[in-house]
């Protein structure tokens, strides 16, 4: 494999005139760019990324960190985060926290020692002082974590009145809403509020129930679906993360309670399992494709400096099922 000196030898040019082409695409005039890409050619020269990068002060690398990507909409963003993060240029690298001590910090570390070249920041962690101070590109998904630091996410006000509107077309009176742990801060909780408004401005009763913090297995949603049915036995609707509503048709199922008939189930997300099964879940659903979409533009130009007009906030739209 051919070196650098070699190609700046063939092309009759130095090797900093050499990576100065390579580089940059207005380096130098026509003529020497035309013989440097001529020796590049004749030799099969390959560029070090290590060294363009090391020249270039980035390494095209995205940390991502989030709970778990055994979680549906973690699952879906992720994805759609790598795919968006690869056409423009740039590989990511995962960082699960759900199970890991330590893992944050980590991949915050790497920031600073300019081994990646920003972070996109969605998991459900407490200690946000991490990011206090930091002066590289972090971008919070759904996420508040400091004044400093900016934050895509869905217009959850919008998604709690759509879910709201549903119950109402079906004259429902006593809601429960399942919420994440309180003690995350997140715009998310939005939707609640907002439900929980609309609601009671029309005379309905609701509760709101947390599922612990951090926790998002099947398992810990139908232990919470059980207690909901025991706690309120007059409920005739519920919303809830995918997962979480999932949970509770098949509880009410257990229990012969019948869906949509005698309760209404609103899930909030709307990932693929709310079309999965024999009884597709209604939902509001976010476009979290269109999330990762805009959350890895913006990325990109923060750590490229170039300013954008694009949003922060996107609508979210109901989907129809069969639950509501």
């Amino acid at each position: 494999m051919a070196t650098i000196k070699e190609v700046a030898r063939e092309a009759g040019v130095s090797v900093g005139t050499v990576s100065m082409v390579l580089n940059h695409a207005d380096y130098g005039s026509a003529a020497i760019r035309a013989k440097v890409e001529a020796a590049v050619a004749k030799m099969h020269y390959v560029p070090s990324e290590i060294g363009r990068n090391l020249s270039l002060q980035r390494t095209q690398m995205v940390g991502i960190i989030v709970p778990t990507v055994a979680h549906p909409f973690f699952a879906e963003l992720v994805e759609g985060l790598e795919e968006s993060l690869f056409h423009l240029g740039y590989k990511t690298m995962l960082c699960c926290t759900q199970k890991k001590e330590n893992a944050e910090h980590t991949f915050v570390t790497m920031l600073k020692r300019r081994t990646m070249d920003g972070i996109i920041m969605g998991a459900h962690s407490l200690d946000v002082s991490l990011y206090e101070n930091l002066n590289r590109p972090v971008l919070a998904f759904d996420r508040y974590l400091s004044d400093n630091i900016p934050i895509v996410h869905c217009d959850h006000q919008l998604g709690g009145q759509l879910a709201a509107e549903a119950f109402l077309q079906h004259d429902c009176h006593h809601i429960v809403q399942i919420a994440g742990a309180q003690i995350v801060r997140t715009p998310a909780h939005g939707y609640h509020q907002a439900c929980n408004e609309v609601m009671q401005a029309h005379g309905a009763q609701t509760d709101l129930v947390s599922l612990p913090w951090n926790e998002f297995s099947f398992a810990g949603a139908l232990q919470l679906a059980r207690e909901i049915f025991t706690r309120y036995p007059d409920v005739d609707g519920i919303l809830g993360a995918d997962m979480s509503i999932a949970a509770c048709l098949q509880v009410a199922g257990e229990r012969g309670i019948r869906v949509p008939e005698a309760l209404r189930l609103v899930a909030y997300d709307g990932t693929f399992m709310t079309q999965t099964g024999s009884q597709p879940l209604t939902a509001v659903r976010q476009p979290i494709e269109e999330l990762a979409e805009l959350a890895a533009a913006k990325m990109v130009h923060m750590i490229t400096g170039e300013q954008d007009t694009l949003p922060w906030v996107l609508p979210p739209h109901l989907l129809p099922g069969r639950t509501c």
